[in-house]
């Protein structure tokens, strides 16, 4: 108790104090390991405290997903700058995730692999945030795609199954890269890129892959 705080502060900065100490936690020991304890005490509060401000365990690890989640949404956005040319918008938008999710492991762990495991509501929150990452990206591919056809009627789903592609691509290796010694985002990114911009190029210039007709 001695490492308890007792100095006031507004609530919202208290909160994101005590949800800072929940990420980290979560992130290193797993939503069913992590004590309620360990987080008050990490925090610097006392745990009636903790549970005053976020009521319960499962609450607690919902706020620390929408958080998580926004703030990796939200650095994407920030990362993409309109009006340059497409690979360079995918490019950016490539760095900027795997940046974060580097610099931020425990809450890309509990993005990726925590908030995954234990069902719903978590799945749910998750599945959310992905569908924005989605939504955005379409987006961005189609904007050009339709630019370079010269087809501004172009449909988005003609786009949309690469855009899902890419996002489970980029959390696979946004995984592998956070367990590899020495892989930086921009290497992360470098390695999608090449992995995905020879097709999306091609589609770019209207020159799509078509498999092979039946003999």
């Amino acid at each position: 108790m001695g490492a308890v705080k007792t100095k006031r502060m507004p609530r919202a900065v208290r909160e994101q104090q005590m949800l800072d100490a929940a990420v980290r936690t979560f992130g290193q020991r797993g939503y069913m390991a992590a004590s309620m304890d360990e987080i008050a005490e990490l925090a610097g509060v006392s745990k009636p405290l903790v549970y005053l401000y976020l009521n319960s365990k499962e609450d607690l690890f919902t706020a620390c997903i929408r958080r998580e989640g926004k703030a990796l949404t939200q650095a994407v956005r920030d990362g993409v700058r309109s009006g340059l040319p497409a690979d360079r918008q995918l490019w950016d938008g490539l760095q900027a995730f795997f940046a974060h999710t580097a610099e931020h492991p425990h809450g890309w762990s509990i993005l990726h692999l925590q908030a995954r495991t234990h069902g719903e509501p978590f799945a749910a929150e998750i599945a959310a945030m992905r569908e924005e990452l989605v939504a955005f990206v379409t987006h961005l591919i189609v904007v050009a795609a339709r630019a370079a056809h010269r087809d501004p009627d172009l449909p988005e789903r003609e786009v949309a199954g690469l855009a899902e592609a890419l996002v489970g691509a980029a959390e696979s290796l946004a995984a592998w890269a956070n367990a590899t010694p020495g892989v930086t985002a921009r290497q992360a990114a470098a390695t999608l890129m090449n992995f995905a911009w020879a097709g999306l190029g091609n589609l770019m210039e209207g020159r799509p892959w078509s498999p092979p007709g039946t003999a």
